[in-house]
């Protein structure tokens, strides 16, 4: 019986230990330095034309010139410029073409995501967070940002969950896996005229093309909790 009892307690303060690890990673570990070109940041990317995309023809930059972007904290202030605008390099086999700015039909209604490409390199845009996959010129292949959603704030302080994924061409699908090794919890792809945004809740999104942002949606709105612990 005390020996049972004395296991029972080991396994239950390993899964303490083992619960406040993956705690103190997704929301507290050092998030990596901000590479995003400050004008990206600072420049309105509401203003943009999105039907007017660049030809990917190999006469400009290439993916591996252009600094990695990242989430500025929990999200950016502003819908910001494109990163990936002078990029030319055309796309890796077996990539599709779904660069825009694309708006939810069905599924997550009114939802709204800029896509970028050039060569092997996927930037998405949307509600306040960045996520860059692939070549770059500072920092790894994998995406390094934040889910977004504002879970506590203490001394002042947004805590958001951190995501890293990897963004991969399968069978003409970009699949986004954790970590880089881990399950696939996001597929993007074409479809017609439409975009498909399958989600590892379950869900099913389809997107229709748009030439402008919405001005409502310039400034994203505050996601998560929010709770204030001191």
């Amino acid at each position: 019986m005390r020996k049972t009892l004395k296991w029972g307690t080991r396994i239950i303060g390993l899964f303490l230990l083992l619960s406040a690890c993956l705690l103190w990673l997704a929301y507290c570990s050092p998030r990596p330095s901000n590479m995003t070109d400050p004008a990206v940041l600072a420049g309105d990317g509401s203003k943009v034309d999105y039907c007017a995309l660049p030809e990917l023809d190999g006469s400009g930059l290439m993916a591996t010139d252009i600094p990695k972007g990242n989430t500025p904290g929990c999200a950016y202030e502003h819908f910001p410029m494109p990163i990936l605008a002078d990029c030319t390099e055309p796309l890796v086999d077996g990539a599709q073409d779904i660069r825009g700015l694309w708006k939810a039909v069905s599924g997550k209604v009114g939802h709204i995501e800029r896509v970028e490409q050039c060569g092997a390199r996927t930037v998405i845009t949307t509600s306040g967070i960045i996520h860059d996959g692939g070549p770059n010129a500072t920092g790894s292949l994998n995406s390094n940002d934040t889910e977004g959603s504002v879970q506590f704030i203490a001394g002042g302080k947004d805590y958001c969950m951190r995501t890293s994924a990897s963004m991969t061409w399968r069978d003409e699908k970009l699949e986004f896996n954790v970590f880089g090794w881990g399950p696939v919890v996001v597929r993007r792809y074409g479809e017609g005229e439409q975009m498909v945004w399958e989600y590892a809740d379950g869900s099913i999104t389809r997107m229709e093309r748009i030439c402008k942002l919405p001005p409502e949606y310039k400034t994203p709105k505050p996601r998560g909790k929010r709770r204030k612990l001191f």
